[in-house]
């Protein structure tokens, strides 16, 4: 897996390269500029020719700047350096590339020119540029720009021009994606030493465009012992864990899935995951539903098996028929509690029963986690490994937080989670968050899906995946990950053939199957 850094994680493994590894600030910056027009190549092709503007800042970001723009002359470029502050303000490292540049246009016969702006922000109507680079501020920037800063982000953001990014579009917080105000909208974002949490969370996903990562001379990155890791789940990380199929397997011998879920209002929940269980590669599924809906679901599931169940007046399953769900339980090698099961009193407390008295496996979700949310936490107590998969306003209700507090800080409201209830969580959402409860707090970004997939159903063949890839012998963890990371790359897939605006949950559940097939063939 990717590592994600954070802000000061990055400054620290930067004074490691200084101090411990003796690198010198100089070499890195000049590593970074270099390194950074490498991508913008391989992204546009050769820049020969181009007319590419450089906004600069007056920091580090804005060093990089300057080394990317001698690099683009020396690559036969015509360059103009847009500086939002006085020459005179710039320091360090900064300071010596710019004067670099400034004694390269005496003699670059016109293809560099160098603006400094330091109040009003107004480029000529004769710069008509191809490709902008965005090297204004870091990753550490934090709050609203404004000023020249605004008026230049503002500018970059209506040209008709290729924007590749300085280690993140400006005006993005390196730590959480979000926006204050405004930010560069990137095509490419070349990022130094390590992908950066905010290139993947909240908006900055989408402003960073595709996210490159440059190797800058950092010896040895490492996350600091005190801090919980973040990673960027990948298509090999999958490929490395799906479980094989032996060849002497059976039915039961390849995982065995019980899906409780369903009611007379909600007939296709259930449907979506018990489908989406099996086309994980598990042997049985077993759902068990309301009686009244038995038979509208014996029509369109000829591979699961149903198990009607008793019901109360208003059509969810009764708490009477705890006995037959019992010896579904102990068959099982997975459980999953939620799908279409409605809110009911009488269903709330079978639920909770069901969900603190079975043994096994369990992943809860739906009106499952509705169901916990109205019982004191004091009586959500259980033992065997369980999965939650909240979206953020069920996730919301379970930690009495409102949804806006959830979307602020994705990443530590999963943790918290996880920590809280002693469960793998997966904050559903853009991107899903998979948070393990163990004591090193590891956090797994999700790296494939897209805005397609907001549409009902989605959640139902997630539950289902994510089962039937834990009874096939994933751990509950490594389940959860590999399951939202293959139901992403199957909304892609259908998303390449259908559009994202009409896709449905079903058609993600019926490219499952190609989906793991590529996954696997890689």
């Amino acid at each position: 897996m990717q590592i994600l850094t954070s802000p000061s994680q990055m400054q620290r493994f930067d004074r490691m390269a200084e101090r411990r590894f003796r690198i010198p600030g100089a070499i890195l910056m000049e590593n970074a500029g270099r390194g950074f027009v490498d991508h913008l190549e391989r992204a546009v092709g050769r820049v020969e020719g181009k007319q590419i503007v450089v906004v600069c800042g007056k920091g580090n970001n804005g060093g990089d700047g300057f080394v990317i723009a001698r690099h683009l002359v020396n690559r036969c470029a015509t360059v103009t350096v847009l500086l939002l502050a006085r020459a005179s303000a710039v320091r360090n490292d900064a300071a010596a590339n710019l004067k670099i540049l400034q004694t390269l246009r005496s003699t670059a016969s016109g293809s560099l020119t160098i603006r400094e702006y330091t109040s009003s922000f107004r480029v000529p109507s004769s710069v008509r540029p191809d490709i902008i680079i965005d090297a204004i501020f870091g990753t550490g920037f934090e709050g609203a720009p404004a000023g020249i800063y605004k008026s230049a982000i503002s500018w970059i953001n209506t040209q008709r021009a290729f924007v590749a990014a300085v280690d993140i579009p400006s005006g993005v917080h390196g730590g959480t994606g979000e926006v204050r105000g405004v930010a560069v909208r990137a095509d490419l974002t070349v990022t130094m030493g390590a992908a950066k949490i905010g290139h993947f969370l909240g908006k900055g996903r989408d402003q960073s465009g595709h996210v490159a990562v440059v190797d800058i001379g950092v010896a040895y990155i490492r996350v600091p012992g005190d801090a919980r890791p973040v990673t960027l789940v990948e298509e090999k990380d999958i490929a490395r864990i799906l479980p094989r199929r032996p060849r002497d397997a059976h039915k039961y011998s390849v995982g065995k899935v019980f899906i409780l879920g369903g009611s007379r209002q909600f007939t296709g929940a259930p449907a979506l995951a018990a489908l989406a269980a099996l086309r994980s590669g598990a042997g049985a599924v077993v759902l068990g539903v309301p009686s009244s809906i038995h038979g509208v679901l014996a029509k369109k599931l000829s591979e699961v098996i149903l198990q009607p169940l008793d019901e109360t007046e208003n059509g969810t399953v009764s708490a009477t028929a705890s006995e037959v769900i019992a010896s579904r339980l102990s068959w099982a090698d997975v459980v999953v509690l939620g799908p279409g099961l409605g809110r009911n009193p009488e269903t709330d407390r079978l639920i909770l029963d069901v969900y603190r008295s079975c043994e096994r496996p369990m992943l809860v979700d739906a009106d499952g986690l509705n169901a916990l949310a109205a019982f004191p936490k004091s009586r959500r107590r259980r033992v065997a490994p369980t999965i939650l998969t909240p979206h953020s306003g069920e996730m919301a209700r379970l930690l009495g937080r409102s949804s806006e507090d959830v979307e602020r800080d994705r990443l530590e409201v999963a943790h918290e989670a996880a920590r809280k209830f002693s469960s793998v969580v997966v904050l559903k959402g853009a991107p899903t968050i998979t948070a393990s409860p163990a004591d090193s707090g590891i956090r797994v970004v999700n790296s494939t899906g897209n805005p397609g997939m907001a549409t009902i159903g989605m959640g139902d063949v997630l539950a289902g995946l994510i089962a039937g890839l834990v009874a096939q012998g994933l751990s509950p963890f490594e389940g959860a990950y590999a399951g939202v990371f293959v139901h992403g790359r199957a909304g892609d897939l259908a998303a390449q053939r259908l559009g994202e605006r009409s896709l449905l949950a079903s058609d993600v559940l019926n490219t499952l199957p190609t989906a793991l097939k590529s996954i696997e063939g890689s």
